[in-house]
């Protein structure tokens, strides 16, 4: 007969092979997670570029800036520089180092190991590396223009950018500070540690990577002397868990503090429950509708405005939706500079028809590949019955997330919906993809911008717009052009923001300052702390 372990016998069996003892219940200085942690690739912070291995650099690694995890809505902070300033000309900026704080080896933290952190990270040119390297940063020029002395470390621009834009962008995973004299001896050719970094930690942050079990769990031990003081929770348990009830199962048994995955159902039969509490924070991805310009129907201005109405807002955030997204609809995420909150459509299928006889439409036909994710068919099946209303017929062609994307990048899916995620904590992030296409031919293969792959023929002044506000100095004016910005946006671009997502987490009633990073970060854990 075979005996079937139930998800608490998995977690505690589990919790046994990586801690000295095992308990009914976590112990009130450890914290363990459920998530689906199986994204984790690298756990080098040159490379890592996954939601669950950026939750783990975090927390082991320290940036140059960085944000108050009690406060993320005060913006980045000084972190491992302790201020900063900016040359008359704007093309360099200096940040001091704070003084006495160690890696995790002992060794000091030095203006040396920020600027090597940096340059290898230019040199590798992994994925993230577009981060740093679009301040003109280039394998061939990076040690002359990323510099050190004793106490700071300057970067030397091609262009005048706006701090904020800069100290921003320094508060990426991947520009974390690590253990020059950790890592470079453990260099493989060419790979500047790479390699060892991938299973390896070299950081100061205020936990160490003990362990690390591809797409089974991760521990962290608390650093005692992180130079903000040792975290209250001594160790955390981040177990890859991927189904919502099983998370849910756990969580009510008490066998863990956390859960990250929740269902809106599992969400709603945990909320009110005896000692656990429901948490929604504002995620940065935005869900999102894009109307291919190289479709006959689409690319006239009349069908895009009308689309614009044929969305159930709040219908779908009140159901298939709940608790998971709310309506949003430009293109920075709330909790970014420049924000704009503006909801300026509705759901009226009259409008839209009136919209559509006033043009001279009659009607049109479209056919679309809508990835096989449930939320993305739901909108799509919803966004279907809205424009039969409206005397447009919509085919949906089920594919992969592979097979959709492939297609996307190919200018080849007249209605895209789908999420984008920013890349840093900056406007500039999604500006410079919502907002920016240069070049709208095909031989351009602009594929990192969403402008180009909707065949969407950026206005000549937003493009300049876009690219003025990544140099505009001052915060408040900074903040305005991306307003204005987006409210031209609205008013006619091909790609229509929809909702923001949230992520709600379900936590014991004693987990007290949980923080999942909100829109601009990732998850914080030192802060953390268990009450009575």
């Amino acid at each position: 007969m075979k005996h079937l372990l139930t998800p608490r016998a998995i977690l505690l069996a589990s919790a046994i092979a990586l801690a000295p003892a095992a308990y009914a219940e976590t112990p009130a200085d450890t914290l363990v997670i459920a998530h689906t942690i199986d994204d984790i690739i690298s756990m080098d912070p040159a490379q890592s570029f996954e939601f669950s291995g950026n939750d783990v650099l975090q927390n082991t690694y320290d940036r140059l800036v960085d944000f108050d995890p009690l406060d993320l809505e005060k913006g980045f902070q000084p972190a491992l520089a302790e201020s900063w300033e900016v040359s008359e000309d704007g093309l360099s900026i200096t940040l001091k180092m704070r003084e006495g704080i160690t890696f995790h080896s002992g060794n000091p933290v030095r203006a040396e190991d920020a600027a090597w952190s940096l340059q290898r990270v230019v040199k590798l040119n992994k994925t993230p590396a577009f981060i740093l390297t679009q301040f003109g940063f280039t394998p061939e020029n990076v040690e002359e223009k990323i510099t050190f002395d004793d106490t700071s470390v300057t970067l030397h621009m091609d262009k005048p950018y706006a701090p904020t834009f800069v100290l921003n962008c320094l508060t990426a995973t991947v520009a974390s500070v690590v253990d020059k004299e950790t890592v470079a001896p453990n260099a493989e050719g060419e790979d500047f540690g790479n390699t060892w970094l991938t299973t390896n930690e070299a950081g100061s942050g205020a936990y160490t990577l003990s362990q690390w079990r591809a797409n089974e769990a991760v521990q962290l031990a608390a650093y005692e002397d992180y130079f903000q003081g040792a975290p209250a929770m001594k160790r955390v348990i981040v177990r890859n868990v991927a189904e919502s009830s099983a998370q849910r199962l756990l969580l009510e048994q008490g066998d863990i503090d956390v859960a990250r995955n929740l269902s809106p159902s599992d969400v709603a039969a945990i909320e009110g429950g005896d000692g656990l509490k429901v948490q929604d924070e504002p995620r940065g991805r935005i869900l999102y509708m894009g109307l291919n310009q190289k479709d006959e129907v689409l690319s006239n201005p009349a069908v895009v405005e009308a689309m614009k109405y044929l969305i159930d807002y709040k219908g779908i955030e009140d159901s298939f939706f709940k608790g998971m997204f709310v309506t949003h609809q430009a293109f920075l995420p709330k909790g970014y500079l420049g924000a704009l909150e503006d909801q300026p459509w509705t759901y009226d299928v009259e409008k839209a028809k009136q919209i559509l006889a006033d043009a001279g439409i009659e009607g049109g036909t479209i056919t679309t590949k809508v990835r096989d994710l449930k939320e993305y068919v739901d909108v799509a099946q919803t966004l279907q019955g809205a424009m039969a209303e409206a005397g447009l017929t919509l085919n949906i062609e089920q594919m992969t997330g592979a097979q959709v994307l492939d297609a996307y990048r190919a200018r080849e899916v007249p209605i895209f919906i789908g999420e984008w995620g920013p890349d840093y904590a900056d406007p500039n992030t999604n500006a410079a993809t919502f907002a920016f296409n240069p070049d709208n031919s095909d031989e351009a293969a602009a594929t990192g911008l969403l402008a180009w792959r909707n065949a969407y023929a950026v206005p000549e002044a937003m493009n300049e717009a876009t690219l003025a506000a990544t140099q505009e100095q001052d915060a408040d004016k900074r903040a305005q052009m991306y307003i204005d910005i987006q409210k031209q946006y609205q008013a006619e671009a091909p790609i229509v923001p929809l909702f923001q997502r949230i992520e709600p987490t379900g936590l014991q009633a004693n987990v007290q300052n949980w923080n999942s990073g909100k829109a601009v970060s990732s998850v914080i854990y030192r802060q953390v702390t268990k009450g009575e």
